[in-house]
C-alpha cells in the first residue's frame, strides 16, 4: 500500500494535472462510465464539526475510492486549516487498500479545476475581468487556475471581511494582474467572469447587478441551505454542473428549484459539453452558471494521479498491511 503525505500531493500535482483528471472525470459521469455513491454528511455534536463521506467509481479510468473528512470551524485558532480530508484508494479488482492520499491540498485544487474547467468550456474568449466573490483559504487557489483559462486584463473582488482582500491582491500580483476591492454591483458590472467562493447562506450576487454574457462558476453552495446568488440569476442562466442530483439539493440550483424557478430538466451536465453532446454556450449575450456542488469523483480523479506520481517518482511510502 502506498502512504501519499500532504507535502508530496503538493510536489508532485500541479494545476493541468487536476484540470486534466477533472476534466476526464466529468467526461466519464456524462457518459455513464463514473458514479458517485450517496453522500454522507452529518454534525458530529462535537467541536462544531460537520464529518462524513464522498465516495464513487470511475469505471472508465478503474478507481475507486472514498474520501473521508469535513469542516473544523476552530481549526484556523490551531494554525489548522478548517477542512480536513484523507483520500483512501482501493484496487477495483480485488477490494484491497491500495493508497492512503492526503487530501487538503488536493481539495482545494481540485475543486479550483472544476471551476476551470467551466470557464475553458462556457466563458467567453474574449472575457477579459475575473470577478472573485469570497477571499477564503479557497480564493487563491481559484484565482490561479481562473487566470489560466482566458487573457484576463483585471481581477475585481469583494469578501465579507476586507482585511483579507490584500492577500488574495498578492496572488494576482504575482500572476501579473492588476486587482482591485470593489462593492458586489460593481464586480458584477465589471466581470466577464465571476467565481463565487464563500461559505455563505443568503445571496450575495443580484441578478440585476450582473451583465449579459457573463460566467458564473458557483463553487461553495455544497450543503442544503447554503447560498451565493439570487434565485432569479440562476433562473435567468443556462445551468450547469458537476452532478444534476446534487446541484438540485444542495447545489446552488436548490433555492431556484424550491421557489419554482427552473426544474431538474433546465440543468446540464458540465460533462454533456465536455463530450460534445450539448452546444455549451450558444451566444455571447447568454449567461451561464456552473453550478460547482463538488462529488467525491474529483477527489478520487487527482488523488490517484497522486499516488501514480508519486509512486513513479519515488516519493510516496510503501508499507504492507
Amino acid at each position: 500500500m502506498l502512504i501519499v503525505s500532504e507535502e508530496t500531493c503538493k510536489a508532485v500535482v500541479g494545476r493541468s494535472d487536476a484540470f486534466a483528471a477533472v476534466e476526464n472525470v466529468f467526461s466519464a459521469m456524462a457518459s455513464g462510465d463514473a458514479y458517485n455513491f450517496p453522500v454522507i454528511r452529518e454534525a458530529i455534536g462535537h467541536a462544531d464539526a460537520l464529518y462524513g463521506f464522498k465516495s464513487g467509481f470511475d469505471r472508465a479510468g478503474l478507481v475507486l475510492g472514498l474520501k473521508s473528512g469535513g469542516y473544523w470551524p476552530g481549526n484556523i485558532d490551531k494554525g489548522l486549516t478548517n477542512h480536513q480530508s484523507t483520500v483512501f484508494l482501493f484496487d477495483p479488482d480485488t477490494g484491497q487498500l491500495q493508497a492512503l492520499v492526503g487530501g487538503n491540498y488536493l481539495t482545494a485544487i481540485r475543486t479550483a479545476a472544476a471551476s476551470s474547467v467551466s470557464i475553458a468550456h462556457l466563458a467567453r474568449k474574449d472575457a477579459k475581468v475575473l470577478g472573485m466573490v469570497g477571499a477564503g483559504h479557497q480564493a487563491g487557489f481559484q484565482l490561479r487556475a481562473a487566470a489560466e483559462q482566458r487573457d484576463f486584463e483585471k481581477v475585481v473582488a469583494w469578501n465579507f471581511h476586507p482585511d483579507m482582500l490584500p492577500k488574495l491582491g498578492a496572488v494576482a500580483e504575482e500572476i501579473g494582474l492588476p486587482f482591485e476591492a470593489v462593492e458586489r454591483d460593481q464586480l458584477g458590472a465589471e466581470a466577464d467572469v465571476i467565481i463565487s467562493i464563500t461559505s455563505a447562506h443568503d445571496a450575495l450576487m443580484m441578478k440585476d447587478w450582473v451583465k449579459p454574457g457573463t460566467h458564473l462558476a458557483c463553487m461553495g453552495t455544497d450543503t442544503k441551505g447554503k447560498q451565493e446568488v439570487d434565485p432569479a440569476l440562476v433562473a435567468a442562466a443556462t445551468v450547469f454542473t458537476d452532478e444534476i442530483a446534487q446541484s438540485t439539493t444542495i447545489g446552488e440550483a436548490q433555492h431556484a428549484i424550491s421557489k419554482g424557478l427552473i426544474s431538474e430538466a433546465d440543468i446540464t451536465s458540465i460533462g454533456e459539453v465536455i463530450n460534445g453532446t450539448h452546444p455549451g454556450r450558444t451566444s455571447d449575450a447568454e449567461i451561464t452558471l456552473f453550478d460547482g456542488t463538488g462529488v467525491g469523483l474529483q477527489d478520487l480523479a487527482v488523488a490517484s494521479v497522486a499516488a501514480r506520481l508519486a509512486e513513479e517518482g519515488g516519493q510516496a511510502q510503501q508499507i504492507q498491511l
